[in-house]
């Protein structure tokens, strides 16, 4: 098994109370299967929408994220067998029912 790293991003937030109770419940019944399973590594956190960037041999600090498609919403560490299992597993996530996306990138052993 290979570790590899969900990057949640996108994706409409908010709604009714009610909506917003019936995301968390989708959220949580597939984390919970993908752990069932034994591939989750690290269920993860969400993360706020605001944060800083520091970048370049100077380290400049900007702020941002600003544009929808760079933030990244929330993370999750698998195993899997390979990056097509990875893949696999990923498309139950409800945040494509929101309009976002799941970025799936192995993590590079040292």
């Amino acid at each position: 098994m290979s570790e590899f790293i969900y990057l949640y991003r996108g994706g409409e937030r908010g709604g009714s109370p009610e909506q917003m109770q019936q995301t968390m419940q989708k959220w949580m019944t597939w984390l919970k299967d993908l752990g069932a399973k034994g591939h989750i590594k690290d269920q993860g956190h969400p993360l706020e929408p605001v944060g800083k960037r520091i970048s370049g041999r100077n380290k400049a600090v900007t702020d941002g994220p600003f544009a929808e498609k760079d933030v990244v919403g929330g993370y999750t560490v698998i195993d899997a067998k390979d990056l097509d299992q990875a893949v696999q597993l990923s498309l139950g996530c409800p945040i494509f029912e929101n309009g976002g996306g799941v970025e799936v990138r192995p993590i590079m052993k040292m």
